[in-house]
């Protein structure tokens, strides 16, 4: 009687087990694969949504994200040149996922946010490239300018003034 006890007792606990393995996160929709390899351009970057007299932000290679990460900026180049600027910055948002602390991306991301019209949000990104930029004042100058075009964007006047005199007191260093 007690090794049928057991079986009536272990039954349950197969079962829950093999049901749980059928479940599970259902595949990521949406994205595009990632694609590795593709050979470094030579053309220079389109100058979208850069001011005039101000250069764009060159992202350098990841130091630890490798080819994916650099994949994903040549995508991104991609999506910029042909003018998708929500494929940029999805793009952007990827590589993120992979190097959360590359001050360059986020600054990358907050310019993309400013072309889609998201001022409030490419001003929230610069500054969150700021703070991991430590060391590179020509990021930091390159940020400030953008929080600036993000406050005239919002009618912040004294806002963009005082991030424009940030900038310029960074590229004098």
């Amino acid at each position: 009687m007690d090794a049928m006890n057991e079986r009536i007792f272990c039954l349950p606990i197969l079962v829950m087990l093999s049901l749980a393995g059928c479940s599970g996160t259902p595949p990521r929709q949406g994205l595009p694969p990632v694609v590795e390899g593709g050979a470094p351009s030579s053309e220079p970057a389109a100058r979208v949504g850069v001011p005039r007299g101000e250069e764009p932000v060159v992202v350098s290679p990841p130091q630890s994200g490798g080819g994916a990460v650099v994949a994903l900026l040549e995508r991104a180049d991609d999506y910029r040149r042909s003018g998708d600027v929500s494929g940029e910055a999805a793009t952007i948002e990827r590589a993120l996922r992979i190097e959360p602390n590359n001050a360059r991306l986020w600054s990358r991301l907050a310019e993309a946010r400013l072309e889609q019209g998201q001022p409030r949000q490419a001003e929230q990104l610069a500054l969150k490239s700021n703070g991991l930029a430590t060391g590179d004042r020509a990021l930091q100058a390159h940020n400030w300018r953008l929080v600036a075009r993000a406050r005239w964007a919002l009618d912040d006047a004294a806002g963009a003034r005082a991030a424009e005199q940030r900038a310029r007191s960074l590229d004098r260093r």
